[in-house]
């Protein structure tokens, strides 16, 4: 036999594997391409704004988690620009070892400040955050108690513990209790939850959390991804809107929603700061964010305290958007913040109207399981600073539109 014909027989055997076989059997997303309806993945060609370029087509973007408009802010480009210049393009190595720059340092502090905690350390990104701080501080013989729709990246990060975890239903606080009255006190009891839910919009009842936590000698952290710019004062989260910032052990925040840039951090007190920063593995083995990532993030927090009109102004269209879309009868669940669900409950219906909404001109994020529970799809409708009431009546419209053609209203 020839030794080309060898090789090629020892391919053919290869796919036959069992990993092979699972891979190849996965044909769902072709399935939704083949009917043209596949959502993912579309490919932007402008910067991040209120209108972007798909395929050379101005789009209007709804389906944003830049809330405060700044990923094009011209002086948080200009920092970026800055730091390239003055340290390169990379740190080349983790935090731990030789990748942090005293700008790491300047924002870790101005973060902790912000948040009102002593301390803060940044990570990658935001889903290495949790994964990391929750790895870290629970273990063997510990209890970790999750809100049933918290964010994916909570959810992987108890995953990698030793501690039980306890996933008690979405905002209900008798469920919470029956699992904390069973808990041992000398143990790390630890609560986490989303202070803005990504998808669903309605906040954590965080007030109610927190007394339980205080009753039963639980610590609280509090992921504020979406909320942060958002609600607070100021826009400094959840803790503060509530006025439960110094009862809240941990607050998270990620920089890729109102921050415009990539990575993330978890404030707290001293100690357990200087604990994370010598246990977390994703941020011990990760390298660290990069210059302009961190001067990024520096100047927008910058902008966001030097123009707090821009929360102003992000809640103005929230209230009007919100209204209008109940009075045209669509089911928006229990927001009350800058994320919108409009609940389709139908896979492919769900589906349809993103795809019909983006030939009308609009961007809209289809949502499906696993990202909310079975028979919840909705298209997540978000809102930004920047967009003009024009933009967003024009989006409206053709909402309404889409939704009377494939029978939704």
């Amino acid at each position: 036999m020839e030794p080309g014909i060898a090789r090629k027989s020892e391919k053919q055997l290869k796919k036959e594997t069992s990993l092979h076989q699972r891979v190849g059997t996965y044909i769902e997303p072709q399935r939704y391409m083949k009917m043209g309806y596949y959502p993912y993945f579309r490919v932007i060609e402008s910067e991040q704004d209120t209108e972007v370029v798909i395929n050379g087509k101005k789009v209007l973007m709804f389906g944003s988690n830049s809330y405060l408009g700044l990923t094009n802010h011209p002086y948080i480009k200009e920092k970026a620009q800055k730091a390239i210049a003055k340290y390169g393009s990379g740190c080349a190595g983790s935090r731990f070892l030789n990748g942090t720059l005293d700008i790491h340092i300047e924002l870790e502090n101005k973060l902790a400040e912000f948040v009102g905690k002593e301390a803060a350390i940044v990570f990658s990104t935001g889903f290495q955050t949790n994964l990391g701080v929750i790895s870290s501080l629970v273990g063997r013989h510990d209890n970790l108690l999750l809100d049933a729709l918290d964010h994916a990246s909570i959810i992987d990060g108890s995953r990698l513990t030793f501690a039980r975890v306890s996933k008690f239903r979405h905002n209900d606080m008798g469920d919470l209790e029956s699992y904390l009255k069973n808990m041992s006190p000398s143990a790390v009891n630890l609560i986490v939850v989303d202070g803005i839910f990504s998808m669903e919009g309605d906040m954590a009842r965080l007030p109610e959390i927190v007394s339980l936590a205080t009753k039963y000698k639980a610590s609280v952290m509090v992921d504020d991804a979406h909320a942060l710019g958002v609600i607070g004062k100021g826009g400094r989260g959840t803790a503060s809107y509530f006025g439960l910032t110094d009862q809240v052990d941990l607050i998270m925040g990620t920089f890729s929603k109102s921050l415009a840039s990539i990575g993330g951090f978890i404030a707290s007190d001293t100690d357990t700061i200087n604990f994370l920063k010598h246990h977390a593995r994703s941020l011990i083995f990760s390298a660290s964010i990069s210059p302009s990532g961190a001067a990024s993030a520096l100047a927008a927090l910058e902008v966001l305290q030097q123009e707090p009109e821009r929360i102003d102004r992000l809640w103005q269209n929230t209230r009007y958007a919100l209204q209008e879309l109940v009075s045209l009868g669509f089911d928006t669940g229990a927001s009350d913040t800058p994320i919108i669900p409009i609940y389709v409950r139908d896979s492919m219906k769900t589906f349809c109207f993103s795809k019909m909404l983006l030939d009308e001109g609009v961007f809209v994020n289809p949502i499906t399981s696993p990202a909310v529970q079975p028979g919840n799809s909705m298209i997540r409708f978000s809102l930004m600073a920047t967009h003009s009431m024009d933009q967003i009546n024009s989006a409206l419209e053709k909402i309404q539109k889409v939704a009377r053609q494939i029978e939704i209203l």
